[in-house]
Order: C-alpha cells, then structure tokens, then sequence
C-alpha cells in the first residue's frame, strides 16, 4: 500500500460511495431482480466473481442502508483524511472483498457494505485507539467501542438471524491486519502539554506586594 500522505488531495471517496449505494439501493427497488443478478451467492461465485464486489453496494431495506450508510461517513471521514484517499480505497474494498470470501464459507447469499465498514473501524482502532466515538449512546474510546461490536457480533453466531456477523468479524479482522500494517507510516504526535513556568523572584515580589496584610 503507498504512502501518499501529504502527496494526494482529498478525494472525497466517502461521499462517492456512499452516493452510488444510494444509487443502486434505488435501482434495487425498481427493479427486484438487481438483487439476485449482483448478490454474493455461493452457489453461483463461480459463474458470477464480480460479485465479491458488487455485493458491498446492495442492501435489504433503509434500516440497512441507514445504519451502513451512517457509519460509513462517520468513520470513513476520519480514515480518509488519516490514510489519503487511494489508501482508503484500498482499505474500504480489500477488507469487503475478504469479508465476502470468508461469508461464502458460513451462508447462502449476503449483500451490504458492512464487512467494509467493519475493516475500517478496525484500522481506526489500531491507528486511532484512544479516539472517542458516540457508541450504544455513551461516549468510548475506539477501541473499547470496536470490542463491544466485535463481542456482539461474536454472540450472534450461536443466535442465528439475518446478520452475517463472521462475514463482519471478517471484515474486522482484515482492518486490524491492515492497521497494525499501516500504523507506523501515520504515527500520532500527541501535543505536550505546556508546563506554564513561574519565575521565581517575580512570584516572590507578586506575594509581598498583594499577599501582606
């Protein structure tokens, strides 16, 4: 992955995906069977490869779409504007693209951008870990937050519903690789505090003028 921190604008990639998953969650709706032509499937995988990408950009109703499309712009700004675009790129389609592979071992079909997501949030909790993010409603840090999602996720693979949670864990798991990766080419330099030094025969005039009675 280039380091083109400082070499590259910004690119605003988050908007542009974000706007053709708006796009294609329309066209989902005018026509139905959008859906099934560009799902992930396992049974068709073979015949259909380009589907390990198009997968990422389908979702099954506006609480998906919603809740996929909020956390892309919430976390996707920061990485962006942390990594560069292009390596954001790289990032948000890398770790969705793994998250498929690893989902057509565990269900029949799954679409949504959430194994994407959930890589960027795992880049964000290695490079960024002490960042604080509004999560279950209380402020947290990163990496605190990513746990409790991670632990959600992991409690929901012995309760079967419609949430591909490996195919998240996936996309989690290729973040933090990325992460720990990438880390020391985007090192934070925290700010040191300033010590605010007194001069010692200025205090001790400051005290014999207004501190004697």
């Amino acid at each position: 992955m280039p380091d083109l921190k400082g070499k590259e604008k910004f690119n605003w990639y988050v908007i542009k995906l974000s706007l053709i998953i708006i796009a294609v969650f329309a066209l989902q709706n005018v026509f139905p069977f959008y859906t099934d032509n560009f799902a992930l499937n396992s049974s068709t995988f073979l015949q259909q490869p380009w589907s390990l990408v198009t997968y990422i950009f389908l979702h099954a109703d506006l609480n998906h779409i919603f809740s996929n499309l909020f956390s892309l712009v919430l976390f996707g700004f920061i990485l962006e504007k942390t990594v560069r675009s292009r390596n954001f790129l790289i990032i948000f389609f890398s770790s969705g693209i793994f998250a498929g592979i690893v989902s057509l071992f565990f269900y029949p079909s799954v679409i949504g951008a959430s194994g994407a997501i959930f890589g960027i949030m795992g880049v964000l909790a290695v490079m960024r870990p002490k960042m604080v993010v509004l999560a279950f409603g209380i402020p947290i840090p990163m990496l605190v937050a990513v746990a409790m999602w991670a632990a959600l996720d992991l409690g929901g693979i012995f309760y079967p519903s419609s949430i591909a949670n490996i195919g998240h864990l996936a996309g989690l798991c290729a973040g933090i690789f990325i992460g720990f990766w990438i880390r020391p080419r985007y090192k934070v330099v925290e700010k040191k505090k300033k010590k605010i030094k007194i001069d010692e025969e200025y205090f001790r005039k400051w005290e014999e003028k207004y501190m004697k009675h």
